[in-house]
């Protein structure tokens, strides 16, 4: 893997290089797919987890595997079954007969990418586990508690169109991920080249463009170099937008009767970390509406419950984003 010095963590352009780099190192492998691999990038950036919803097929696996060799990061994978344990992913005490002393062995949640494939198979119970880890980043194993990696971040993937052998996620556990990101299928042009690279079978040469270490830092600079201060612009804006999401939200008379439930005060910090993130990213020094416009759909649809009358006139969370931020205005006076 390449050394990245200290010092250079001062060049911000050497660092937007470095960025770009880890993107092209993952578009080797994939075809496409530009929204999920942004998305995933500025989640590492934001301390995040990330709910991809898809159809089988369309490179989700191999994305986060080929992420996890550009970053030297550790990866383990999950296939969630309807008779998962706890104890299948966060490890179990073992208790050996003969000297009557126990050990733990350590579940795949000891790692730097957890990809949870098909979450919404698991059982609740598993489901809790799951979040424990999410939200504190520690295990439970018996009587003791153990911390997880500092770059442990999740991956889950989710059928949108399967319903048999599933579970609804719970509210509580949604509101874990930081983004929803929606796969959809790859262009003729995209879909022929991922043919005939599949075809050809040959075997591309990844590098380490960065360690989980250093991303760690990395999370600190962008932090310090783009500040969000107590009396921020954007901070406001940002916070009425998720405000709008909820019924109950003054002057949201013309979509009152759409939404059952909004986005929690969890959006509203998730909506301007990831705008930070995605602001330096695209060169910027500073964060503007148009970032907070980007970043607001993956941060919102998967916290906005629909009413009934909503999904039978075909309308999506991204209809009611969009609605939103038309009409919430920018007003520096206002508190």
């Amino acid at each position: 893997m390449e050394e990245v010095q200290t010092d250079s963590f001062e060049d911000v352009q050497y660092i937007r290089e470095k960025f770009e780099r880890v993107k092209k190192e993952v578009e080797k492998v994939i075809v496409g797919q530009d929204e999920m691999i942004e998305a995933i990038i500025i989640a590492l950036f934001s301390d995040g987890h990330i709910l991809l919803e898809g159809y089988p097929g369309l490179g989700k696996t191999i994305t986060v595997k080929t992420l996890s060799r550009a970053i030297d990061a550790q990866f383990q994978r999950v296939q969630f079954t309807p008779d998962l344990i706890p104890s299948d992913i966060t490890g179990f005490e073992l208790c050996d007969p003969e000297t009557r002393k126990s050990t733990v062995q350590k579940g795949p949640v000891f790692t730097n990418l957890l990809l949870a494939d098909e979450i919404n198979r698991a059982p609740a119970k598993v489901q809790s586990a799951l979040l424990e880890c999410m939200q504190e980043k520690q295990v439970t194993i018996g009587r003791d508690t153990f911390k997880l990696e500092k770059l442990f971040t999740v991956l889950a993937t989710q059928n949108p169109i399967e319903i048999s052998g599933t579970y609804l996620l719970p509210e509580a556990e949604i509101d874990r991920f930081m983004f929803k990101i929606k796969i959809t299928y790859p262009s003729y042009i995209e879909e022929r080249e991922i043919t005939e690279r599949q075809v050809l079978d040959e075997e591309v040469e990844l590098n380490a463009i960065l360690s989980p270490e250093e991303i760690i830092l990395l999370r600190h600079f962008i932090t310090e170099k783009i500040p969000l201060h107590k009396e921020s612009v954007i901070l406001k804006y940002s916070t009425r937008i998720v405000r709008a999401t909820r019924p109950d939200a003054d002057g949201n008379g013309h979509i009152n009767n759409l939404i059952m439930y909004g986005a929690s005060p969890r959006a509203s910090i998730y909506l301007a970390k990831a705008a930070r993130v995605y602001a330096f990213l695209t060169g910027s020094e500073i964060i503007l509406p148009e970032h907070i416009h980007k970043m607001a759909y993956p941060v919102l649809r998967h916290r906005i419950i629909l009413t009934h009358e909503a999904e039978s006139q075909g309308i999506e969370p991204d209809d009611i984003i969009n609605n939103i931020l038309k009409k919430v205005p920018i007003l520096e006076w206002e508190r």
